[in-house]
């Protein structure tokens, strides 16, 4: 009987050069292919695999290697078009360890096959147990030990009998995860550097027919003087725009880089395939009739992704505008826009091909300039991760503007960008909802959580293109401002007065306004400007020049230029109503023609109104403030357990059935949100006691290494298994594992049960419905109860009034304490999330909710706390007693650890945690598990999404 075939381990993958693979399991009907893949190895290649000359594989042979049974025995295959062209394999030897071997093709070795098969069957294999890999090796066969010492595992090695026998640790390090993490970027950032750095371009579709899109593409080509050949592909005329046309891409006689396809839906496989034999790198398909036509269209889009992949190439589109490239020596425009801004700093990315040939010529229009463009149409292939790879090398790129309609692997994204940021910015429109084309689900998280991930990651969201431009032309030309003061030089007191509103409603610090008069020139803005940079109290500056008559404004410009450029601090300008970079006010770069002048760092870019100015500002110093931040890990903590973690959730995931009146929990989105309870009590988190909660923590705890090894082996077993029901969970022991307590709480159901558990929980305590859902209905809570009398006529109103037969006994926390609520999501899309929020009736009625991706760094959980509008009342303002926030910001810290560490977690809620004195202090924790369909998004070995 066949082995079940794991679909899941199947993969896309980009390589050391640029091209692309897919990787998938081998199986018996591999056969032929295998013998073919067989045939092509030299005699060095087969020597070094088997030790000794095999001039072919038997029948036996065949057999064996392509039947395997997924789990003892694991085999995978790299494939580029039908053929294969790399195996790895491994075969169980004993507990825990098997041996490896792999065999690549000598067309191509070198080009990081076996790296990416390796970093897959690592993962397999861990999946299935399997912690170290064994591989006997010949002392000549460098390159294998090379693949197997570079993979960032703890190796080994020794000599015995003419052979290196090699032993990996498969334990994911942090070096392993560097090393995956640098050559996922390295493949990604060359496989676009081919599409925009082509050599030659064919232009497949190109007519004779005028305003065609064929050949708008080619004269836009030859307008722009690109330095390569370009060859129109016709199947009938001779020519196209007066250059030689050929009927097919495998006609022409040179090399094809890059082909642009430009003919009907239905027609558009058959062109990849004829570029996949004609050796293209990368498509850029214009056509239309994809997945923004509806489910067909939907289904051809894929089929293009998967053919083109499989064949090695990388796709833009399709229903694209194009790229384009503006590096003198590439001069590429394979765009439909005739018009292409000329060489600038800003490279620019959009989803949308319909508003790509205006956001082009707004930008142009602005004199702003751009490194490199592309416009991925319905992203069934190439995304923004793949141009932030990109970008994030290139010398020509110090600016990044992204305008989004999707995210096709937000975790990804938010991963990438958190780390690019660093060094470059990158500014972003993400408009509302996934248009139908899209290679791309719709996002389950509210738009607020969406702002504050992208701020987690230093990304600079503006609400629209406008601000996009705004944004990026100061990014672009001026430095950052060390902080939020800013100097405001003005010949309108009006026009200064509104800057200073809108410094103070964006958050910045403006001087009272310099006022220079109506008649002021350009002695007077010079020594004003000068004398306002000089302050130590200043960190920015805004100039409004909007004179009423006509002046000397190229003095006026001249002038401001030599002041800013030797001050260090960005300046700003609303010239004369001017909206971009105006000619006087633009430092030339070295190089750049008349005709399509480039500006320079230190041109200062102006703005139609003050206003607009202030607002750019303000997003560059939010962002300076972010990049002052450190950039560090996740905090170490003690008290942790998280092996323990995943064996109890595991074993709670075994029962064959959910609790009786357990009910599902949703998918994602926010943490519920129940009414206030601000004077229950929960217990200080300092010293976790499992046995605190009765009847939730074990009678014994094993030892380490028995817990060790039964959360291996339930991790294992459980990976993505069958989808089952969802389990709803009294929280308490598995927060727990990772040094949180639940404040106790004792079950009751008589008046006299009420009054002995208040007895030994001790006095003040609160009785209310035991019932988790309870908490979101009024009335379902008595404070302060001091006495058994007090107890017993509670009891006795609920059991009256609600109905009630079981209630919840508690002491009452210690007073003063805020109320808050901590909540996990595992969203499909972004991971982990977490989320949190003050528990008074207002701000959950405002939906004041702050969220970051799990792990938390220590910055990660202040910045958490502080990004609600609440956040005050932590702090001993409006009345309220200072409180231990940073008891809360570890809790936090703790949680995303927790939710970083176990997928199975769809949601967690913690509410309330009152936040006191010294301490903070859990309320009540209800977890949803739910068995993972699949690994997370951004997790596991190199795929592409």
């Amino acid at each position: 009987m066949e082995a079940q075939y794991p679909a899941h381990w199947e993969a896309d993958v980009v390589l050391a050069d640029g091209g692309t693979a897919h990787v998938r399991p081998i199986r018996p009907a591999d056969a032929d292919r295998l013998r073919s893949f067989y045939s092509r190895l030299s005699d060095e290649s087969i020597y070094f695999r088997f030790f000794g000359p095999r001039p072919r594989l038997s029948d036996r042979d065949v057999e064996r290697f392509t039947n395997v049974d997924y789990v003892d025995r694991v085999a995978l295959i790299a494939t580029i078009g039908t053929e294969m062209v790399a195996v790895i394999r491994y075969d169980k030897t004993g507990p825990g360890e098997a041996e490896v071997a792999f065999l690549v093709e000598d067309a191509h070795q070198g080009r990081g096959v076996a790296s990416v098969l390796l970093e897959h069957l690592a993962a397999t294999a861990r999946e299935h147990g399997i912690e170290t890999f064994v591989a006997d090796v010949l002392p000549a066969n460098m390159r294998m030990m090379g693949v197997l010492r570079q993979a960032g595992y703890t190796a080994q090695s020794r000599f015995a009998d003419g052979v290196v026998r090699m032993t990996l640790d498969l334990t994911p390090t942090e070096t392993s995860a560097e090393v995956t993490t640098a050559r996922e970027h390295r493949a990604e950032s060359r496989s676009i550097a081919r599409l925009l750095t082509p050599g030659s371009v064919a232009v497949i579709g190109a007519s004779r027919e005028p305003g065609g899109v064929g050949q708008t593409v080619l004269r836009n080509l030859l307008a722009a003087d690109f330095t390569g050949p370009v060859y129109p592909v016709h199947r009938e005329v001779r020519a196209v725009a007066g250059v030689r046309a050929y009927p097919s891409v495998t006609a022409i006689d040179g090399d094809v880089d890059l082909a642009v396809v430009a003919v009907p839906a239905g027609s558009v496989l058959d062109v990849v395939e004829e570029c996949a034999q004609k050796g293209v790198h990368g498509l850029v398909v214009v056509s239309s009739g994809f997945g923004e036509t509806g489910a067909e269209g939907r289904e051809r889009q894929d089929e293009l992704a998967r053919t083109a992949r499989s064949y090695g190439l990388r796709v833009v589109g399709p229903n694209c505008l194009g790229i384009a490239n503006t590096d003198r020596a590439v001069r590429l425009n394979a765009t439909l826009a005739a018009t292409v801004p000329g060489r600038g700093k800003v490279g620019f990315f959009s989803q949308s091909g319909a508003l790509g040939t205006a956001l082009l010529q707004r930008v142009a229009q602005r004199g702003m300039g751009i490194s490199t463009f592309v416009s991925a149409g319905n992203r069934a292939d190439v995304s923004g991760n793949d141009l932030l790879q990109y970008w994030e090398e290139d010398d020509a790129t110090e600016v990044i503007l992204l305008y989004l309609e999707s995210l096709g692997n937000p975790r990804k994204f938010t991963r990438l960008a958190r780390r690019i940021s660093r060094r470059k910015p990158v500014v972003v429109v993400k408009s509302g909802g996934t248009p139908s084309g899209h290679s791309a689900e719709e996002l389950g998280l509210p738009d607020t959580a969406i702002s504050s991930l992208f701020a987690q990651a230093g990304l600079i969201r503006v609400d629209d293109l406008i601000q996009l431009f705004d944004v990026g032309q100061l990014l672009a030309y001026q430095p950052l401002p060390a902080g939020p003061k800013v100097a405001l030089v003005t010949n309108s007191d009006a026009l200064g007065l509104l800057a200073a509103d809108a410094c103070l409603a964006a958050g910045l610090e403006p001087r009272p306004p310099v006022n220079l008069g109506a008649a002021a020139g350009a002695a007077e803005f010079g020594a004003a400007l000068e004398g306002e940079l000089a302050s130590a109290g200043v960190d920015a500056a805004v100039v409004i020049y909007m004179p009423p008559l006509p002046g000397d404004a190229e003095a006026v410009a001249a002038e401001l230029l030599r002041v800013s450029q030797s001050s260090g601090k960005p300046v700003l300008t609303t010239f004369e109503g001017h909206l971009g970079m105006h000619p006087a006010l633009q430092v030339t770069e070295p190089g750049a023609s008349r005709e399509r002048p480039a500006p320079a760092r230190g041109s200062i870019p102006s703005y139609a109104a003050p206003e607009e100015a202030v607002r750019a500002l303000a997003q560059a110093a939010r962002y300076a403030a972010w990049l002052s931040q450190p950039a560090t890990p996740p905090p170490a903590l003690e008290d942790l357990d998280p092996d323990r973690a995943r064996t109890l959730v595991h074993d709670l995931l075994s029962v064959p059935e959910p609790a009786p009146g357990a009910a599902p929990a949703p998918a994602s989105g926010p943490a519920p949100e129940p009414e206030p309870e601000p004077g229950s009590g929960p217990a200080p988190v300092s010293k976790p006691d499992p046995g605190a909660v009765p009847g939730a923590a074990p009678a014994s705890v094993p030892g380490p290494a028995v817990e060790a090894a039964r959360a291996r082996r339930a991790v294992r077993s459980a990976a993505f298994a069958e989808p089952g029901p969802p389990v709803e969970i009294d929280a308490a022991e598995l927060l727990s594992c990772y040094g949180l307590t639940v404040w106790p709480a004792e079950m009751v159901r008589s008046p006299e049960e009420a009054v002995a558990a208040a007895e030994r929980l001790g006095w003040p305590v609160v009785l209310k419905v035991a019932d988790p859902g309870a908490s979101r209905r009024a009335g379902t809570v008595r404070l302060g109860l001091t006495g058994p009398e007090m107890v017993r006529h509670a009891f006795t109103e609920f059991a009256d009034q609600l109905g009630e037969k079981v209630l919840a006994v508690q002491r009452m926390a210690p007073q003063p304490a805020v109320p808050t609520v901590v909540g996990v999501v595992e969203d499909p899309a972004f991971g982990p999330v977490v989320s949190f929020g003050l528990g008074e009736v207002t701000a959950r009625l405002l939906q004041d909710q702050g969220y970051r991706l799990a792990p938390l760094t220590a910055e990660d959980a202040a910045a958490l706390v502080r990004s609600v509008r609440a956040a005050p009342l932590l702090f001993g303002q409006y009345g309220y007693p200072p409180v231990a926030v940073d008891a809360l910001e570890d809790l936090l810290v703790r949680v995303g650890r927790l939710a970083n560490d176990l997928p199975e977690v769809a949601r967690l809620d913690l509410d309330q945690v009152l936040v006191g004195e010294s301490s903070v202090m859990i309320l009540g924790a209800r977890a949803t598990l739910r068995t993972p369909a699949g690994p997370r998004l951004d997790g596991g070995p190199r795929r592409l999404s």
